[in-house]
């Protein structure tokens, strides 16, 4: 049986102009994510959508998973830009509360692009473990310091991380169970805040 080609690690860009082009790619496929759906994206249609040559594409998104992965971290990125994501919670400020819906909104965000985030999903599933990020890496590098800002100092590093890990987990089931419709929108906010007073009670 033949083995798979081995996938080789991306580059990082090394200026401005390689920033700009590696926004222009992850905007393309994300585009043509919404539009078509992952099955249906081929790789030299995001590199034309984003008027790159396709061996740049694969200089910095060495697979389909990759780029798609990278998609939800940009994403996630934007959502947390767009709520000021530099702030800590409020004096008085419930943590569980605002962990909880900081999850909800970010869900919503995706799902608004029912294709795109059905696309990320699928991409989470990868045989290029060595490569692609995982779920928990991509999002708790996203998220993980504005969870940590919410949830506060009041436990040890290593304690934070493993609630931020459980939080992120959490999150993810949930809003994979959300977007195939195995449970209600209604459901997966209830057991958010279920889930975010559990793992972020003192």
């Amino acid at each position: 049986m033949a083995r798979p080609a081995e996938v080789r690690q991306p580059a990082a860009p090394m200026s401005n102009r390689q920033a700009a082009r590696q926004v222009r790619i992850l905007h393309a496929a994300s585009d043509l994510g919404a539009r078509e759906g992952l099955a249906r994206v081929q790789m030299h249609d995001v590199a034309k959508e984003a008027g790159v040559a396709i061996g740049t594409l694969y200089r910095y998104f060495p697979s389909k998973p990759y780029l798609f992965l990278s998609v939800l971290e940009w994403h996630i990125d934007q959502f947390l830009g767009g709520r000021d994501a530099g702030c800590p919670a409020a004096d008085g400020a419930d943590p569980a509360a605002e962990v909880a819906e900081t999850l909800i909104e970010l869900s919503g965000k995706l799902v608004a692009s029912p294709l795109l985030a059905s696309a990320v999903a699928l991409s989470s599933f990868t045989e290029y473990a060595s490569v692609v990020p995982t779920r928990f890496d991509i999002v708790e590098r996203a998220l993980g310091q504005r969870l940590l800002r919410l949830l506060g100092g009041r436990c040890d590093k290593e304690t934070a991380r493993s609630r931020v890990r459980l939080l992120v987990y959490s999150w993810w089931g949930l809003f994979v169970a959300m977007l195939t419709e195995e449970i209600t929108t209604e459901q997966a906010e209830a057991d958010l805040h279920l889930a975010a007073r559990l793992i972020a009670a003192p």
